[in-house]
């Protein structure tokens, strides 16, 4: 049994968002390693550009494309240029999110509200069903959704964002059970506490580190590497008989 290419995404074209940094710029460092032509995307474009060369410099391909999820002519325009680009999405990773809150679930606004269901729930929805016509032609489609252990329990103080998150989930399995005669493959990742900025609010709070700590059987914050080779699993052949999983990175928090 050859084994040598179980992980290979030679000449797969794979799209990014929230791929600044953290989870969403490892997993786009993961797939060029592995040979996929990447397409990181986030708000800024100077930044993207910045970081695209950064990994060209190491052998990969990767181009960066400006788009505000949170907003469909960005989204449209980010699927436009990618197929310009490349002609074709093999991958779709859906890793932007918000979160401008943090405390009490009736403290939140309704305009809060708002914004964490855009970004974390109505873009992913958006964004796939402008990938699906290119995701039908590729011989290995997958979309891989970055939920979180909050989506499968609540998280104190991280209230609704906990709830677009179990949407999320949910939203994965109604694709994966309709895609799968498209042979589209659809899963999803619920990371723990990884060390990002995004999660800086968790990390850095002394008190939250050491409840963490009490309750995780693997006591230390995750990296951000450690979701992207776990993506690579989904997104390449290995998984090829695997949808609508939800598949934890959390250190046995969820057990």
């Amino acid at each position: 049994m050859d084994l040598s290419n179980v992980f290979s995404l030679d000449s797969k074209i794979a799209l990014i968002t929230g791929a600044s940094k953290g989870i969403g710029y490892s997993i786009a460092e993961v797939f060029a390693a592995a040979g996929a032509k990447v397409v990181i995307s986030s708000r800024k474009q100077d930044d993207l550009d910045q970081l695209a060369k950064i990994l060209r410099n190491k052998g990969y391909e990767v181009t960066g494309i400006a788009c505000n999820v949170g907003k469909l002519e960005d989204l449209q325009n980010l699927v436009e240029k990618t197929v310009e680009k490349y002609g074709t999405i093999d991958i779709l990773v859906n890793n932007a999110a918000a979160n401008p809150v943090f405390g009490p679930v009736h403290e939140t606004s309704s305009d809060a509200f708002d914004k964490i269901m855009n970004v974390n729930l109505k873009a992913p929805f958006e964004l796939m069903k402008l990938c699906l016509p290119y995701l039908r032609n590729s011989s290995n489609a997958s979309v891989i959704n970055i939920s979180s252990v909050g989506g499968l329990s609540p998280e104190v103080g991280l209230g609704i964002y906990s709830v677009s998150k179990a949407a999320l989930i949910s939203m994965s399995k109604v694709f994966a059970k309709e895609w799968g005669d498209y042979k589209i493959r659809v899963n999803v990742i619920c990371p723990g506490l990884i060390k990002t900025k995004f999660s800086e609010a968790l990390w850095s709070n002394e008190k939250i580190m050491n409840s963490m700590m009490k309750m995780l059987p693997i006591k230390r914050v995750g990296e951000p590497e450690e979701i992207g080779i776990m993506a690579l699993f989904l997104a390449s052949n290995s998984a090829s008989y695997t949808t609508g999983a939800v598949l934890t990175a959390d250190g046995g928090f969820t057990i």
